[in-house]
């Protein structure tokens, strides 16, 4: 019923799109029936027919809901690109058509709506996340078939492409670059907080305090000792290294990715249960046996989703790397900020979103086949 309130809200009251005569000005909002002539009553049909799709019992009438929100979220992004045509073609070259936040709603109302179903109709992990994954096929088809391109947002990405390639390809750099560093140091700080309990407070407090400190801030701490030992060692800064820029941006997301990975580690240890290890004794099994056949297999869905904490984590905080020059979709965001243009931040803004999504679905899907693998 909340959602059913809310679309109503959105078609009643916010703009579908919004024109404006450039990428600089905010321009006038455009309603759905001021597009397209037709009586707005008939919105009105939507939230009935959820209506009546809720009331049919069992399974039937979750794939009819299914079926009926994904349907309505295609026509929404296809009616988004439609309108954007439609518009350009009465106004100038310069003009832009852009989503209004009645559209933005729509859409994820409809994702939420999607999202329900699915998980009302399915119990299993992989299922639900093949259902999520195919909603995007046709919205990705319409992407490719250039349905869209007339919005303003594809615009700007046809105006900055090799800016845009640029900052995915930083933002990757600096995903990985902490990925890697930080398993290689985090996993043996756990294991090592692992055998040795005492220790682990110590770790913790000292890792929890690196987690307090805010991201602008560590960034800045940085900059200081790192042009310091370049200006001492010259030989630094011919391999790339300085004050600012990608070294202490991946100094500080690495930082910021050991408290989740030694946790991670100690805790996916922690939770095997004890007659587990001694049923594996007894079957002859040594020390490391023990540890690489039963151990860490059922340690490895805590390891994983820690693992997952910290990619999202840092996809999200690359962002603010920018601000040290370390590039990525940051250096898009504030300078969109710092122009006005909505759609340029909305540029960098929309990537980093759908690569966390991506990273995160990815790492659903991983843990779902291994308590698949695990079940069987």
């Amino acid at each position: 019923m909340l959602l059913l309130a809310l679309i109503a809200l959105a078609a009643a009251l916010l703009p579908f799109v919004n024109y404006a005569p450039n990428r600089l000005v905010s321009g006038e909002s455009r309603a759905l029936w001021q597009i397209w002539s037709f009586p707005p009553a008939l919105l009105a049909l939507i939230p009935l027919v959820l209506i009546a799709l809720s009331a049919v019992p069992g399974r039937p009438g979750l794939v009819a809901t299914l079926l009926f929100t994904q349907g309505l979220f295609i026509l929404l992004m296809w009616g988004g690109g439609k309108a954007a045509t439609l518009l350009a073609q009465n106004g100038s070259s310069l003009a832009r058509t852009s989503a209004g936040s009645g559209l933005w709603l729509w859409l994820a109302l409809a994702l939420l709506a999607c999202s329900d179903a699915i998980r009302r109709l399915t119990s299993s992990a992989l299922w639900r996340w093949l259902l999520n994954a195919q909603i995007w096929i046709l919205p990705l088809v319409l992407l490719g078939a250039g349905t869209l391109n007339d919005l303003s947002l594809l615009r700007e990405y046809a105006n900055r492409q090799d800016v845009f390639d640029a900052a995915l390809q930083q933002h990757l750099i600096l995903l990985f670059g902490t990925l890697l560093p930080g398993l290689l140091i985090g996993v043996p700080v756990g294991l090592w907080c692992w055998q040795h309990p005492v220790r682990q407070a110590r770790t913790f407090t000292l890792l929890n305090a690196i987690q307090t400190i805010p991201s602008v801030a560590l960034f800045g701490l940085l900059i200081a000792p790192l042009a310091g030992l370049v200006r001492h060692f010259p030989w630094l800064g011919a391999a790339g290294i300085g004050g600012t820029g990608l070294t202490p941006a991946l100094i500080a997301l690495v930082l910021y990715a050991l408290l989740p990975l030694v946790r991670g580690v100690v805790a996916g240890l922690q939770q095997v249960a004890a007659d587990v290890l001694e049923s594996a004794s007894a079957m002859g099994m040594s020390h490391r046996q023990r540890f690489w056949r039963v151990q860490l297999p059922l340690a490895m869905p805590v390891l994983l989703r820690s693992l997952r904490v910290v990619t999202v984590q840092t996809v999200g905080m690359a962002v603010v790397a920018a601000l040290i020059g370390a590039g990525g979709f940051g250096a898009l965001v504030f300078q969109g900020l710092l122009s006005s243009a909505l759609d340029l931040v909305l540029l960098g803004v929309i990537p980093v979103i759908a690569l966390a999504v991506v990273v995160d679905a990815l790492f659903s899907l991983w843990l779902a086949l291994l308590k698949g693998d695990t079940h069987d």
